[in-house]
């Protein structure tokens, strides 16, 4: 799993999972507030995808 923070204070995480790479955002609150609706077969698409819905720091 790889993870950054963004300046909202927002921690967007990249992880394997059983159908492919997934992503979600979790709050500062703790509380998940977005994740990828599908699984991706390689993680740069994931990681666009993250992109797209409002990431904007990458994950490492």
């Amino acid at each position: 799993m790889a993870s950054c923070k963004d300046t909202s204070g927002d921690t967007w995480e990249t992880y394997q999972a059983n159908d492919g790479w997934r992503w979600r955002r979790t709050a500062s609150n703790g509380r998940i507030v977005g994740a990828a609706s599908q699984g991706y077969t390689n993680r740069a698409d994931c990681i666009d995808n993250a992109h797209r819905n409002g990431m904007k720091c990458n994950p490492t």
